[in-house]
């Protein structure tokens, strides 16, 4: 080993001594990036790897290097990097190898003919502040078609036949071909509603689900154990020999057809604008909708595919965060829209506005499931052989499991946290031959489900429910909102709520999992005055297939003593599987009352939540030593921990920008000062400003 590379390893490990993080993260991102400065296979990495040591970007150079990116509720996905932490062609190429290798193993001859099929969104990456734009980068400008591309020349390099959509496509779609085509598996090349600079692949199997435990872990120790040789071939001599085959409008139309005959209604009358946050919905959603003969218009500002999500505020192109609809509204608006659909960039996931006597409403994952499950069930039940039968995750609102218990519907609703525990449980009813009184399955974040010809959450089916629906409400001068309010009077009024605590990388994954272990060995008896009554730890569930079923349980939910106003009280808390956070779900729920009474009742209720979040959120910022402001609630809620105290630190040189007498010189030194937050840094922090200087930051500042 050359004297350079030592010189650069010594550099690495004296700075890593300044990082807050156990050794053996340490030890083990040394342990990978000797390897990548060294090892051939990682040439192209190296200009780039050895800029960063020189620059001591330690956190950085830590969270890429100090694992291999594991497999979490929505497959492999993070940010684009160069390290086995990042999504890069190796990592890809990895991976590849190892699916290729355990499919071979699982189906031997079979998989190689029956072969698999590969999908792309719309991700690229450009770079980011850590990178020199000077030196050669493998992956600068990466797209997904890239990644895509890439993997099919893996999998023809092991033989086996790949089936390669000719353009961008949806999730669903992916899931929908599978089947279609009795494929045995396939991947998915997207980083769903993660930020910009995210991309990744999820991996399917037969049925066109994701893998689940003990499967999925089989996958990752074949790809960490047992990949020596990435096998490639390359991809024109690849579809000269008919190993890599381009697919595209056959299947484009059957799936069409699958997802029309989901309609339940033929009212029509309505206006809907359309909005893919420039992902590849307008290829699925438009097209069904269009085809059963609804007005829809697409948002001419989002519409464009676009990895960069330019008009998306924030650029977080997630139906879930209500500010990913502000551009779109302005044109629903301008047109009198009735409705506003979004969906994620690749069409999975789907988001509603209302358009509710004059005022826009945003409904959250958990509304949009309880108006889904009340409107299937009133349409569909009389019409079955069988009992009807509904599905949901155990953080998905709980009111459902009230709708269930009126119209007589079995309710599948515990399940752990991943549309792919879903899809297990359709595998299951299909095996039973019951899979026809199968209606509907829901996850609180924003992913539905209906028939039996895909296996994953599909915009297409709640766009087509959500347009009738509101059309039959319009017809009574009612709207989604009216429905909803309806459902809520007789089955108690469920609120939910989901935030938060973002802790990116490696010292973050430290405090997330140290928050996890004290809150299960240490149990709260209360949080301020919300007496605990039960802790369920989803551990003790048995057995545990795998370490990425033990993952996938590491799960608690603590039951509250009901006070007055409330029938009942939880809080789930778990660690993103796919994401550097931990999730707290909230949910509040009534008793049924007369609908004269809702705006009373969810008056009290929300006060409550927010009383509850803060008692809870702060006994948890307690337990990793954080002292965080009140305010700080006021933030955007998906802004990183650190972003969020630095905010902070930096608010009292806001206020002294006030005596900078020259206008332009105020706003240079303010986006200088906000630079951290990234895009719409006003938008992230103007009502903790607010709450403390009775201005919005613009208004103190008078740069109106």
């Amino acid at each position: 080993m050359s004297d350079n590379i030592n010189s650069l390893l010594s550099s690495v490990q004296t700075g890593f001594k300044s990082l807050s993080v156990s050794d053996k993260y340490k030890d083990q991102a040394l342990v990978n990036i000797k390897k990548w400065l060294t090892d051939s296979e990682f040439q192209d990495y190296k200009a780039q790897l050895t800029y960063l040591i020189e620059n001591n970007h330690w956190d950085y150079l830590l969270d890429s290097f100090y694992q291999i990116i594991p497999f979490g509720t929505g497959g492999r996905r993070g940010e684009v990097g160069i390290g086995p932490n990042r999504i890069n062609p190796w990592t890809i190429k990895s991976s590849v190898q190892g699916h290729s290798q355990y499919l071979i193993n699982q189906y031997g001859e079979e998989a190689k003919k029956r072969g698999v099929i590969l999908a792309y969104d719309v991700r690229q990456f450009f770079t980011n502040k850590f990178f020199s734009n000077e030196l050669s980068n493998p992956v600068k400008d990466l797209t997904s078609k890239d990644l895509a591309e890439l993997s099919a020349e893996v999998y023809a390099g092991n033989g086996i036949k790949t089936y390669l959509f000719d353009d961008i496509r949806t999730t669903p779609q992916l899931s929908f071909t599978i089947r279609n085509l009795s494929a045995v598996g396939g991947s998915m090349f997207s980083a769903s509603h993660n930020p910009p600079d995210h991309n990744g692949q999820k991996v399917y199997d037969e049925y066109g689900g994701q893998l689940i435990p003990p499967y999925d872990e089989e996958l990752v120790e074949e790809v960490i154990q047992n990949v020596k040789e990435i096998k490639k071939v390359d991809f024109q001599k690849a579809q000269a020999e008919e190993l890599i085959e381009i697919i595209g409008p056959k299947v484009d139309e059957a799936y069409l057809k699958e997802s029309v005959s989901l309609s339940l209604s033929d009212k029509r009358n309505i206006k809907i604008l359309y909005t893919p946050l420039h992902g590849c919905g307008s290829i699925s959603v438009v097209k069904a909708l269009k085809r059963l003969g609804f007005d829809v218009t697409e948002d001419p500002n989002t519409s464009n595919p676009s990895g960069k999500f330019e008009n998306i505020t924030f650029n977080i192109p997630n139906p879930e965060v209500e500010q990913s609809f502000e551009t779109p509204l302005k044109t629903a608006r301008e047109m009198s829209a009735d409705i506003i659909l979004s969906t994620d960039p690749d069409a999975d996931r789907i988001g509603v506005m209302v358009n509710h006597k004059g005022e826009w409403v945003f409904l959250n994952g958990n509304e949009i499931a309880a108006i889904l499950t009340e409107y299937v069930l009133q349409k569909r039940k009389t019409t079955l052989k069988g009992q009807p039968i509904i599905i949901k995750t155990a953080v998905t609102t709980d009111i459902i499991r009230e709708i269930c218990k009126t119209h007589d519907a079995k309710l599948i609703g515990d399940l752990l946290v991943g549309f792919k525990y879903i899809a297990a449980e359709m595998n299951k009813l299909e095996k039973l031959n019951i899979i026809d009184n199968f209606l509907f399955a829901a996850e609180e974040s924003h992913g539905y489900i209906s028939g039996n010809h895909l296996r994953d959450k599909d915009a297409n089916c709640a766009a087509i429910w959500l347009a009738e629906l509101a059309a039959e409400r319009k017809l009574e001068n009612e709207t989604l909102v009216d429905f909803l309010n309806k459902v809520y009077a007789e089955y108690g009024y469920f609120r939910n709520y989901l935030t938060e605590i973002r802790l990116p990388g490696a010292e973050g994954k430290t405090k997330i999992d140290y928050l996890q272990d004290e809150l299960r060995k240490n149990s709260p008896k209360s949080f301020g005055k919300y007496k605990v009554t039960e802790m369920i730890d989803y551990l003790d569930r048995r057995p545990h297939l795998s370490d990425t079923d033990t993952s996938s349980k590491n799960k608690l939910t603590f039951y509250f003593e009901p006070i007055e106003g409330t029938i009942s009280i939880k809080v789930t808390v778990r660690p993103s599987g796919t994401e550097p956070k931990t999730k707290m779900y909230f949910e509040i729920g009534s008793q049924p009352f007369d609908i004269s009474e809702i705006k009373k009742i969810k008056s009290s209720t929300e006060e409550i939540m927010k009383d509850l979040e803060k008692e809870f959120m702060q006994a948890c910022y307690k337990i990793i030593g954080v002292d965080f402001p009140d305010r700080g609630f006021l933030l955007f809620w998906q802004l990183p921990l650190n972003t969020k105290l630095k905010y902070f630190e930096i608010e009292p040189q806001i206020e002294q920008l006030k005596d900078e007498l020259n206008k332009t010189t105020r706003q240079q030194k303010l986006d200088e000062l906000l630079k951290f937050l990234g895009s719409d840094p006003i938008d992230k922090i103007d009502k903790a400003f607010q709450a403390k200087y009775n201005q919005s930051i613009k208004d103190y500042l008078q740069l109106n």
